[in-house]
């Protein structure tokens, strides 16, 4: 499977069948979405930087609610989470959305603002590759998402919604949880895709891949 870093916490995921998936399209963030076409759109909430659906060509089917779906060959599962520690009384409720595509466990922990939890965690795993928020002030901040990172134990976290140039959401640049791993299990890119297969996926370590904005 081929991921595709479009900026701020949308992703564009390709099965080696040709399915494509976009998740998280945004607005008007301070720099615009890149071109893409897609067969399903994934929505964690409805704010502005997530939820820019008509962005995507294509005609996709949009997936917004709860629930398990498929859609060409790929499993998709989403499960309710909330926006902030409160139980959603501050910023609402966030979907995480689960994929199942090349034999590879996918999940996109959108907008998430709740602490960690065993409830929550025995209902995400299985996971491989884990996009997570570390921008903090509006989802949980670097020390949160490295404790979802160890409870977790996926093979690869791919960080999302931090502060990028031109980025005008307020929000934290991604050092902090870099520095929380070990150097040698972290990896700068200077492009946009990854392509992931499923004789990568270990469970010897955990690898962090940051990955540069499609622009």
């Amino acid at each position: 499977m081929k991921i595709r870093y479009l900026g701020h916490s949308c992703f564009e995921f390709t099965e080696s069948t040709g399915t494509t998936i976009v998740t998280d399209p945004y607005g008007d963030v301070g720099f615009s979405m890149p071109n893409t076409r897609a067969e399903a759109v994934t929505v964690s909430h409805s704010h502005f930087d997530h939820n820019n659906v008509k962005a995507v060509d294509g005609n996709p089917v949009i997936f917004d609610r709860e629930g398990q779906y498929e859609i060409g060959g790929v499993e998709i599962t989403a499960i309710k989470s909330y926006h902030d520690d409160e139980n959603g009384k501050n910023r609402g409720e966030n979907l995480i959305f689960k994929f199942r595509m090349d034999g590879v466990e996918v999940c996109h922990l959108g907008d998430l603002g709740e602490e960690c939890s065993s409830s929550l965690i025995e209902a995400l795993l299985p996971i491989h590759v884990l996009l997570i928020p570390v921008g903090g002030n509006y989802t949980i901040n670097a020390q949160q998402a490295k404790e979802y990172v160890d409870r977790i134990m996926p093979s690869y976290v791919i960080p999302m919604h931090y502060k990028t140039k031109g980025l005008d959401i307020d929000v934290e640049k991604p050092d902090e949880f870099i520095d929380l791993f070990d150097g040698e299990d972290v990896e700068e890119l200077e492009t946009s895709e990854i392509e992931l297969f499923r004789d990568d996926i270990t469970e010897e370590q955990t690898k962090l891949i940051l990955m540069e904005r499609q622009k």
